[in-house]
């Protein structure tokens, strides 16, 4: 990977520990991912005015992903309601290297390396190490670690789709605009149809903070799709969990939760066992 891709990369993964702090501070949780998802939208507009069209061939890619960030923000919603960033952030981000793997050992058979094998090992020691601790004195109920976990599994999929159709687009910041664009109006038709009509004027007081989030997020997610055009995706993918280090770090200074020195050591596993996973 080309130095400036990965400096980027690595910007990109500070810019979305960076958002899901602030989401943690007001709101309730989906409030606070509409807001975001609603300024991403018109992002999303103004993107695609301002770069050549994406190719057809990529809209079946963009309206899935869409789809698939609809099942992620519900389950991250969740998540987050009932446990604490520093728990929940790590098993989501941490998780998704595994299914990926999982999937692509046991649908398209292929061989685990050694390093492979080993990072699958340091991975789930990692999310067990958490989980436990969470067990023991945190809010990290069954339910909690279920949305978590299956916040990794939307991950892992809009990962791989949005790798491809970023390639397939011929315009990775255009086909970004267009991703954004559904991921706000599948979000929004969920929000009214949830909450009714009157949740973007609960929304609104919040609007300063949702969009420095959503600069954040779009920023970051628009840096993912380009790298993954410049770089193999399972690299970008790889590096972007470097975020977890970040949000374990924020989640202390900023909402002061317990971050003991085995939690951190549970994190830097997961960190560690993403990258010899996609590394193998």
């Amino acid at each position: 990977m080309e130095l400036p891709v990965f400096l980027a990369v690595l910007a990109a993964a500070a810019m979305h520990a960076g958002w899901n702090v602030l989401i943690k501070l007001e709101l309730d949780r989906f409030l606070a991912l509409l807001l975001i998802q609603a300024f991403m939208g018109g992002a999303g507009l103004l993107m695609l005015l301002a770069f050549p069209l994406p190719s057809v061939a990529s809209l079946p890619y963009a309206v899935t992903s869409g789809l698939l960030h609809l099942g992620y923000n519900l389950f991250l919603a969740r998540s987050y309601r009932t446990g604490d960033l520093s728990q929940v952030y790590p098993i989501a981000r941490g998780a998704a290297p595994l299914l990926t793997l999982a999937v692509t050992w046991g649908l398209m058979h292929e061989d685990i390396s050694a390093m492979g094998g080993a990072g699958v090992a340091i991975l789930v020691a990692g999310i067990w190490v958490i989980s436990l601790i969470g067990r023991r004195g945190l809010r990290l109920d069954g339910l909690t670690l279920f949305f978590a976990i299956g916040t990794s599994v939307f991950i892992a999929a809009y990962t791989i789709i949005d790798g491809m159709g970023g390639r397939v687009s011929g315009q990775p910041s255009a086909y970004t605009g267009m991703v954004f664009i559904f991921d706000a109006l599948f979000l929004s038709a969920t929000a009214l149809t949830l909450r009714g009509p009157g949740v973007f004027r609960q929304v609104a007081p919040y609007w300063k903070t949702g969009l420095l989030a959503a600069l954040l997020s779009g920023a970051a997610y628009w840096i993912a799709i380009w790298a993954m055009t410049k770089a193999p995706i399972a690299s970008v993918a790889a590096l972007r969990e470097t975020s977890i280090l970040v949000v374990m770090l924020l989640s202390a200074k900023i909402l002061n939760e317990n971050v003991s020195l085995i939690r951190l050591g549970g994190a830097l596993l997961i960190v560690a066992g993403a990258v010899l996973i996609r590394l193998a």
